[in-house]
């Protein structure tokens, strides 16, 4: 509650205030295309960064600190710290490094704090941040599908907002009308599709990182990237939006919208649905977050209704793309299966990478795992979701040990 106060504080008072802003993640796509929303808006005349965080581009890390004056630069891997600190020698600029310097970084004093780091090592020092009442732009995906409710629970006892900022939760965001919440009958999530849109499972099959990172209409990292193109993106969504909206999973659909210009629906009990569009640009959800609950004017591309031929809609295929199916499960079954089925996941999604898996083995790894641990209790606290994390990452690496050599015998 201090920190809602602060902010009405400022909001009232005569003088106009720096908003103090951290950037967990400061180096990945979401986090570069924040600071330049960040420029757009006036820059260091307009804002303060307490903290930028990222991993081991140390130089791009060491730059966007001493761009912005950040009083905490952060490197999430400790054997980068020495090399962070000598590119910032002389800045005046804190330098720290591991888990203990991100949470360090979230519990800095700043009021909005944008959640981009990838991966379950976004969630401690996210959860540290809501807890303390800053309003949590969120672009991490593992703080509500590995703990949901103890994550909704946390920016609640806290006092700060939550705005989502992935394209699709923003834009549900922004079609929710506050006195008509009980009317809400759908949230419908668009998804592009991916590369893959219509290749068959035996294509696939043999597709390999390089190909699949390459997005038909976004611009992201090789994470998120390769989750658009199986899906798993979408699948974590769908669990992200039962904890954000508070719907019953019932209420969840997907719907395959090539042209990215639709980022998601609300359809009211009425038969009325309500859309957002815009280019595909992460900057007009950033800077909605940003400012909320104002808007400001940004230098994104416009639609240009006239030279839109067409917007295309087309169901899901869950069998080309069972990551949709595995969401439904985790969330039917609930306690921590999403946790489970992102842990698996992200293990998977290094073995591809890597090149010991194929593409497809990534949901199988997953299913494989949800399906030995449905009899994990519900989370009590953050440990029980650690603990969930880490045995379903042992499971998924056996697993994947197994393909290996059952591959192994086949040739």
């Amino acid at each position: 509650m201090k920190q809602e106060k602060q902010r009405d504080l400022a909001m009232t008072s005569g003088a106009p205030q720096k908003r103090r802003l951290t950037i967990l993640g400061s180096t990945g796509s979401i986090g570069t295309n924040t600071l330049d929303v960040i420029d757009q808006l006036g820059g260091r005349d307009a804002f303060e960064i307490a903290a930028v965080t990222g991993n081991g581009n140390i130089d791009l890390l060491a730059e966007q600190a001493k761009a912005t004056g950040a009083e905490l630069a952060v490197t999430a891997s400790e054997r980068h710290y020495e090399s962070l600190k000598s590119a910032l020698a002389g800045t005046g600029i804190e330098v720290a490094a591991g888990r203990s310097g991100l949470i360090e970084a979230a519990e800095r004093n700043a009021d909005w704090v944008m959640a981009a780091i990838v991966g379950t090592a976004g969630l401690a020092p996210t959860l540290a941040a809501a807890k303390r009442g800053a309003d949590i732009a969120l672009a991490n995906k593992e703080c509500l599908v590995s703990a949901g409710d103890l994550f909704v629970r946390a920016v609640a006892e806290g006092g700060g907002r939550l705005i989502p900022v992935d394209s699709e939760h923003s834009a549900i965001f922004q079609s929710l009308e506050d006195d008509q919440r009980h009317a809400v009958e759908r949230i419908v999530l668009t998804a592009s599709g991916g590369p893959f849109r219509t290749w068959s499972r035996e294509q696939m099959a043999g597709v390999t990182a390089e190909i699949a990172r390459a997005h038909p209409n976004w611009s992201m990292g090789l994470k998120i990237s390769i989750g658009s193109a199986s899906m798993f993106n979408k699948a974590l969504e769908m669990i992200e939006a039962k904890h954000l909206f508070n719907v019953a999973p019932s209420q969840i659909e997907v719907v395959v919208h090539p042209q990215s210009i639709i980022h998601s629906m609300v359809g009211y009990t009425d038969g009325s649905v309500i859309a957002q569009l815009g280019c595909p640009d992460m900057r007009t959800a950033i800077g909605y977050a940003l400012t909320y609950p104002m808007r400001t004017k940004l230098n994104v591309d416009r639609l240009d209704f006239a030279k839109l031929a067409r917007l295309d809609f087309e169901a899901p295929d869950e069998v080309r793309f069972p990551a949709l199916r595995l969401a439904r499960t985790a969330m039917e079954r609930g306690g921590l299966q999403g946790a489970v089925m992102n842990a698996a996941e992200e293990v998977a999604f290094e073995a591809f990478v890597s090149g010991r898996i194929g593409f497809l083995d990534m949901a199988d790894i997953a299913e494989a795992v949800m399906d030995r641990m449905t009899a994990v209790a519900p989370a009590v606290s953050m440990d029980d979701v650690f603990a969930a994390d880490s045995e379903a990452r042992a499971r998924a690496a056996e697993a994947i040990a197994e393909k290996e050599k059952a591959a192994g015998a086949a040739a």
